[in-house]
């Protein structure tokens, strides 16, 4: 008797335990051992440096390149950490959207021992800017490479899309641009005949910006004609003031470059050409057709969101006073 009461006593222990497991694996949480199988899933990314197992859904990325931001916020992932912009801190137009991100130095020198502390499963960066780093950036996480940058954004963004495994996101986005620009070419009709010459400023140099560049790529486009010298789908020219009859067009846009190191001597550059007889000759200027835009959106950040900044103050602002 005793020993089937012991018997009993056993079976009923068994029987609360597993009552009290099946509790626990329908309690909010519960699939914990699921999530932690699917964290070790991977996708293999073909990009400029090889292929790379990175995590199927990364949590913890770090970018080390200014279009590359643009890339992963526009996509709704905020990286962990990433690079500054050239002009110092986070540029004005996702400096909202970059709170609470880590800055990790810079295109030219990203900063591997803070990369190292975040801890990322995943680095995006660029074979043009961080390419005697990939084996050390490789060794914190895995890393994928864009090549470079000129006016292959929309490449670049479509290599991101799908590293972080959001290509029918970056598809919808890329339709959109594609779409904002064609209601720009509406807009602007007639005046895509209209030569428009692209010129900017730098600390030390001058240039004239061609067809593979992020303006020129985005011209092209929108179908807008260019003088010959600048229609060529090369980068830029540099040029010496006695080069400015080379920067005539009908409308003449330019930017400047002012870093955080020795921008003075952009602006300093910039109006020693703008005060030169030469400059003053021009049709443009004559025509006043000569417009200075923002070099951060029009050039240096190089991403998808200031591409429709770009548009924007195309469609907005400039093509109404080309108009008059």
């Amino acid at each position: 008797m005793l020993k089937r009461h012991r018997l009993f006593g056993l079976f009923t222990l068994l029987m609360v335990f597993s009552l009290i497991v099946a509790a626990c694996s329908s309690a909010p949480g519960a699939d914990s051992s699921k999530s932690e199988a699917q964290k070790g899933k991977t996708r293999t990314i073909e990009h400029v440096m090889g292929k790379t197992e990175v995590p199927e859904t990364p949590k913890r990325v770090v970018v080390l390149t200014n279009e590359g931001i643009e890339a992963l916020l526009a996509l709704g992932v905020k990286p962990v950490g990433a690079v500054e912009g050239f002009t110092g801190g986070w540029y004005p137009h996702i400096a909202k959207e970059m709170e609470g991100v880590t800055s990790v130095g810079t295109e030219h020198q990203p900063n591997l021992e803070a990369i190292a502390k975040l801890k990322p499963d995943l680095i995006i960066g660029m074979k043009m800017r961080q390419e005697k780093v990939y084996k050390q950036l490789s060794a914190i996480a895995p890393t994928v490479f864009s090549d470079k940058l000129r006016g292959d954004w929309k490449e670049n963004f479509k290599l991101y899309a799908k590293t972080v495994n959001k290509e029918a996101e970056g598809q919808k986005l890329i339709a959109a641009f594609d779409k904002k620009v064609e209601e720009v070419k509406k807009k602007a009709g007639d005046l895509t005949k209209k030569k428009i010459s692209i010129v900017r400023f730098m600390p030390g140099k001058v240039r004239i910006y061609q067809g593979d560049t992020f303006t020129g790529v985005i011209f092209k486009q929108l179908g807008w004609a260019r003088p010959e010298l600048q229609a060529k789908n090369e980068f830029a020219v540099e040029v010496t003031r006695e080069r400015i009859p080379d920067m005539d067009g009908d409308i003449l846009l330019y930017f400047t470059y002012t870093p955080k190191k020795d921008g003075d001597s952009a602006l300093k550059l910039e109006k020693e050409f703008t005060n030169d007889p030469l400059w003053k000759n021009l049709n443009a200027v004559k025509n006043q057709q000569v417009f200075k835009v923002d070099d951060i959106i029009w050039n240096t950040a190089g991403g998808i969101k200031a591409a429709n900044l770009m548009l924007d103050e195309l469609s907005n602002k400039y093509i109404p006073q080309f108009k008059k």
